[in-house]
């Protein structure tokens, strides 16, 4: 048997990270067995599809390094279809699924029903006010197909129902969960088709998981109260139920469902904020699923090889901020300074630091500027809050260990023989520093920690911080110059 699964998301906006893992957990089991990962589109909901959303999910999946065998990709910027079990968009199945639905009505496995929305409301207000779980009382159950035809000749709208059996457990095994056992008199006769000629989710799903010979269902918890009826729907059209295994949701730090009124819950959100696809990849397989070992870096091709369904989690997973970014910074420290310079300048520009001019102008400067922080930063975009110090004359002490520095006794003299070897220099290079201290060692006999670090503060107010060298050589003459100037009239 070749494993199939599929990533069947509607488009109705951003990529939410549930659903990223969601993508990502069947993309790891298929690659792991070797089998086929697809990409279905499930936009029969109509009144919820939002124009583009299909192009941002495609590009979503790919900047994560998730890439599907088959179903919708945009090739040239236009959506095409590849594979051989299409059309992969449900919009596009509707011959199909009313093929199906007419079977089951014939076979008595369905009905129409031409129930009211204001008579359905009534009746769930009734059921509610006794007590009892609201859901559809069976009005139209016994209505004959002739006299149902007849009625819908006449321009009466309906819906298609499923047809349950009264009292009768419905059993499915959930790799997860286990053997899941449901009453159909706990269930409603769920609507398979709907007025304006559209399948449910419900039914459209089997039809097309069945015609597309999935062979796992990996989805998220929510569906798993529908999973009864979809086994039932198997059954009565004569088919083998996949395997159906249903994912804990993603929590956040309060233990409830990530929403979207929690903040950033998009991968988008993610991806303006400069995390690197690896980190939050890395970070969304842990949110779940354990590895048998305490590994908790891994690359892509490590997550494949180590991936199993039988380590994911029953319980939902925290979200944790500070988790993703100990693992992104991982991904920094190893990015390239071209990759992240890229990812830092937007954030340099939205913060006025500089403009989309003066980013091509001084590309070369804004990467030893972002190899001065690479080591200090989670994500490019916490860039802005690590550079101010570059992009302004007036120093302030850090600490009181700085303010200390600022007091030493030589502190007016060396900065007057630095100043001097700095207006000497006719360019400040990664070599200037070292040569400068070194003869500032010999002239004066200052060395160590009194001669390195009341520079340092001098330049930034920083006890500690990245490599004094390049620092000076981002800085450049005129700005190492004013900040002498600034800590003589206003520090010491």
């Amino acid at each position: 048997m070749t494993v199939r699964v599929r990533f069947a998301p509607s488009p109705t906006g951003f990529v939410h990270i549930g659903s990223l893992r969601t993508a990502l957990y069947n993309y790891l089991f298929a690659k792991q067995s070797g089998g086929k990962y697809i990409l279905r589109i499930e936009d029969t909901d109509r009144t919820r599809y939002v124009e583009g959303a299909i192009e941002n999910m495609i590009e979503a999946l790919k900047w994560a390094g998730i890439e599907h065998d088959e179903g919708v990709v945009l090739q040239d910027g236009k959506l095409v279809q590849k594979g051989e079990m299409g059309p992969y968009i449900q919009s596009e199945r509707l011959e199909i699924y009313q093929k199906y639905i007419d079977q089951m009505i014939e076979d008595g496995h369905a009905y129409y029903c031409f129930c009211s929305k204001e008579r359905l409301e009534k009746v769930r207000d009734m059921q509610k006010e006794n007590g009892q779980t609201p859901k559809y009382d069976g009005h139209c159950r016994n209505i004959s197909i002739e006299e149902a035809k007849r009625r819908i000749d006449s321009g009466e709208e309906y819906v298609v129902r499923l047809k349950l059996p009264e009292n009768r457990e419905i059993a499915f095994s959930d790799v997860i969960r286990g053997n899941v056992v449901v009453n159909t008199n706990d269930l409603d006769d769920q609507v398979l088709m709907k007025t304006d000629g559209f399948p449910t989710y419900h039914f459209a799903v089997v039809v097309d998981d069945h015609l597309m010979k999935i062979t796992h269902v990996i989805r998220g918890e929510e569906w798993i109260i529908s999973t009864p009826k979809h086994a039932y729907l198997y059954e009565v059209l004569g088919w083998e139920a996949p395997k159906f295994v249903h994912l804990p949701n993603i929590l956040n730090k309060d233990r409830k469902k990530l929403s979207k009124r929690q903040g950033d819950v998009a991968a988008e959100d993610f991806k303006k904020k400069g995390y690197l696809p690896q980190g939050l990849v890395n970070y969304l397989a842990l949110v779940g699923w354990s590895p048998e070992d305490n590994q908790e870096i891994f690359s892509m091709e490590e997550l494949i090889k180590k991936f199993s369904l039988e380590r994911v989690s029953k319980s939902g997973g925290v979200f944790d901020t500070d988790k993703l970014n100990w693992i992104d910074a991982h991904y920094v420290k190893e990015a390239s300074l071209e990759e992240l310079t890229d990812l830092a300048i937007p954030h340099l520009v939205k913060a006025s630091y500089i403009t989309k001019e003066e980013a091509k102008e001084k590309y070369d400067w804004l990467k030893d500027l972002v190899q001065l922080v690479q080591d200090r930063l989670s994500f490019a975009g916490e860039i802005v809050d690590k550079v101010d110090i570059f992009f302004k004359t007036e120093i302030t002490p850090e600490d009181e260990k700085a303010e200390e520095v600022l007091k030493l006794e030589h502190l007016p003299h060396l900065l007057e023989v630095f100043a001097q070897k700095v207006t000497e220099a006719e360019e400040i290079d990664e070599s200037f520093g070292k040569t400068a201290l070194k003869a500032i060692q010999k002239e004066t006999g200052y060395k160590g920690k009194n001669l390195f670090m009341p520079i340092r503060v001098a330049l930034t107010g920083e006890v500690h911080g990245p490599d004094l060298n390049l620092m000076m050589k981002v800085l450049g003459k005129q700005n190492i110059l004013s900040r002498i100037e600034y800590v003589k009239t206003n520090l010491i």
